[in-house]
């Protein structure tokens, strides 16, 4: 078991690591991002949050070197596909929806500049409508189509302005030209959906969500739920192969999910046929945000499931209630990598202002995870 910083911010920079992505290349070097946010953060010509570091690991994650940095690329995924390495996401804090190519293991990018190099779907001025949003999520590659959620935030509202949404292209595609991509209708979420026994909630919306393809080959958009007061609540909405449609139910619609308030990453394992989530529980009801627990997760029909094992969890010595306060170990990616786990973390701990404002970047190890699935 393995456990390396990748990164430390001083928090006097008043800068806050984020989105963290992580891939394996063919070759076998290590390759991960992360982006920047916070008041003292790097901004762009229209003020917004915009930077990602690329960093690489060529010793299995014993030590990382920063690569380059990446502007105009945000909450974005790492992906290979077709032998190459995409980064996927969207141009700055809710911005245009953008993908970039490297040919030589992420040391240089293509830029995307119009609609043949990686300019996908435009997005508003600042906060002007639309707002694209999302965060490192899965990109699923399910009978010979490539879907990634994301969402449009309407009037850059947090919560109650989230519009779910899923884009699409033809897995054999140019993927760097936007007339091969489909995007889905949006979804906005209805308050009046909230179940009556569940009482009122504060600003509930969806977020962040994981295209997932169910056993009986169905294709779902898992997403984080906020749900404030309660906690552990994820949603679900039925997407059509074809990715032009997005529909949700409210009967049946809402999952119990542990850690469903904060963002999660779902991926099923081909060996054992379940669906594996790292995920912060929720284990203090007084505090539904809670991140100073990550766990792993499983689930066989992607409706029921159950914690398997605590991953990581504050040893720092603080008491309960200032733990819950300053340390999170959040928004993980991770792959399967042989018969182990990897994964990197968005890390609050020691000397961080809030669990929220990450000072560190981590990479971590569980080897043998099938172990835990029995």
């Amino acid at each position: 078991m393995l456990h390396s910083e990748v990164k430390y911010q001083p928090e006097r920079t008043r800068t806050f690591l984020g989105s963290p992505s992580l891939v394996r290349l063919p070759d076998g070097v290590l390759v991960a991002s992360h982006d920047y946010f916070g008041p003292g953060c790097p901004r762009n010509h229209e003020g917004e949050e915009g930077l990602t570091s690329i960093y690489r690991s060529e010793d299995n994650g014993r030590t990382w070197q920063n690569t380059t940095h990446v502007m105009n690329a945000y909450w974005s995924s790492l992906f290979l596909h077709g032998g190459q390495l995409y980064l996927f996401g969207t141009s700055q804090q809710y911005g245009s929806i953008v993908i970039r190519r490297s040919e030589d293991g992420g040391f240089t990018w293509t830029h995307p500049r119009d609609g043949k190099s990686g300019l996908l779907f435009r997005g508003g001025y600042f906060h002007d409508n639309p707002n694209y949003h999302c965060a490192p999520v899965p990109v699923l590659v399910h009978q010979g189509r490539l879907y990634r959620a994301f969402e449009d935030c309407r009037d850059a509202r947090w919560g109650s302005g989230f519009l779910s949404l899923v884009v699409s292209a033809p897995a054999e595609a140019d993927l760097l030209d936007a007339a091969n991509w489909t995007m889905s209708n949006k979804v906005p979420f209805d308050p009046a959906w909230v179940p009556a026994a569940w009482g009122k909630l504060a600003n509930p919306g969806w977020l962040e969500g994981n295209v997932v393809a169910a056993p009986d080959g169905q294709l779902w958009n898992i997403l984080r739920f906020h749900s404030d007061p309660l906690a552990d609540k994820a949603a679900r909405l039925r997407l059509s192969a074809d990715g032009a449609t997005l529909a949700f139910d409210p009967a049946d619609g809402f999952l119990d999910f542990p850690g469903g308030m904060t963002k999660f990453t779902i991926r099923r394992d081909e060996s054992t046929g379940q669906y594996l989530a790292l995920c912060n529980p929720n284990t203090d009801p007084k505090r539904p945000s809670q991140r100073n627990i990550l766990s792993l997760c499983a689930s066989t029909d992607l409706r029921q499931w159950r914690v398997v094992k605590t991953l990581l969890q504050d040893e720092s010595g603080l008491n309960w209630d200032d733990s819950l306060r300053l340390t999170g170990f959040q928004y993980v990616d991770w792959q399967f990598d042989g018969d182990d786990l990897i994964y990197f973390v968005r890390t609050a701990w020691r000397g961080a202002r809030n669990f929220h404002d990450a000072n560190r970047m981590t990479y971590h190890t569980l080897p043998g995870y099938r172990h835990y699935l029995a």
